[in-house]
């Protein structure tokens, strides 16, 4: 591959980062900056803070998120699947058979464990 067809992609970023510091830039120097003890308290809503900001979140949040990641990524892999689908022919078919029977094997295992269950 040449490095060139990469070149609108790298001027594309460079625009990006360039207009984000730039308006970064502006907003500090023409906006108007008070800083007091109330704005700068966390939330900074006006009202005093109840109890620590840090809460201890439940083991099954984080394995809800991380079940939600994974057929995500599972939903993103049809997409270049199905661009080639015509190519692979039959052999694409059962591929991504196997490949979502796997995956629907999982969400069952977790759903009769209990693991999607909120309380």
């Amino acid at each position: 591959m040449a490095l060139e067809q990469f070149a609108p992609v790298g001027a594309l970023l460079a625009i990006a980062v360039a207009v984000t510091a730039l308006i970064g830039v502006l907003s500090r120097l023409m906006g108007p900056y008070r800083p007091t003890s109330r704005k700068t308290a966390p939330y900074e809503s006006g009202m005093t803070p109840i109890g620590p900001a840090n809460r201890r979140y439940s083991v099954r949040f984080y394995l809800i998120a991380v079940l939600f990641i994974l057929f995500d990524i599972e939903v993103i892999f049809f997409l270049p699947w199905a661009v080639v689908f015509r190519d692979l022919a039959w052999y694409g078919l059962a591929a991504m058979g196997v490949f979502v029977v796997i995956l629907t094997i999982g969400l069952i295992y977790e759903w009769k464990v209990g693991a999607l269950e909120w309380e």
